[in-house]
């Protein structure tokens, strides 16, 4: 069924699209909410004339949604995950994780809005893209972080294993030591 929103539908779209959904969805939560009308003939034609009067409503939500966009821009993120002993990251930073950080940064943004185009799976600084509005859009940046605990566990790690491999090297030299002096006392010993 095709319905033409009347409102702003989180799920859906904008004011004026063009929508295809349920029928249940649009006979019993759209069109009684006042939230679409069926897109039909009519409907259109009077979409048409109604497009004035929704233009200053679409008018309000892009210049709403510049303002986010610009917010957004400015943002950078950094996350701090826990990564595997080849450099990769438990796991992989999604948008709904990106939504809910930017959330604590007061910056209310679906996770549907934002594109990550390669999947982040390591540590590094990502470009990331938000589609807020039609015709806006906002980049904003994304560092991934090792866990400063996990890296100095990471540290501590490679020094003792740096230590065992030098006391491995050193160990058999303190041999050959050994053995050449217990050959010279056997000699001295005959003559």
């Amino acid at each position: 069924m095709k319905v033409i929103l009347t409102e702003r539908v989180k799920t859906l779209g904008n004011v004026g699209e063009i929508v295809n959904v349920s029928q249940g969805y649009g006979r019993n939560y759209l069109m009684p909410g006042k939230f679409a009308v069926l897109a039909d003939e009519s409907n259109k034609k009077e979409m048409a004339d109604h497009e004035k009067r929704l233009a200053k409503k679409v008018a309000e939500q892009k210049a709403e949604a510049e303002a986010i966009a610009k917010k957004l821009s400015a943002i950078t993120l950094t996350l701090i995950k826990k990564v595997g002993g080849n450099g990769s990251l438990f796991g992989t930073v999604t948008n709904v994780e990106l939504a809910k950080e930017l959330a604590k940064q007061d910056v209310a943004i679906e996770r549907r809005m934002i594109t990550i185009e390669t999947p982040i799976k390591t540590t590094g600084e990502y470009d990331i893209s938000a589609k807020i509005f039609a015709g806006v859009e906002a980049t904003f940046k994304v560092i991934v972080e090792m866990d400063p605990v996990q890296a100095e566990e990471m540290k501590k790690k490679q020094a003792a294993l740096a230590a065992k491999a030098k006391e491995r090297k050193e160990a058999p030299a303190v041999t050959e030591e050994v053995t050449e002096g217990s050959e010279e006392s056997t000699t001295t010993e005959e003559a």
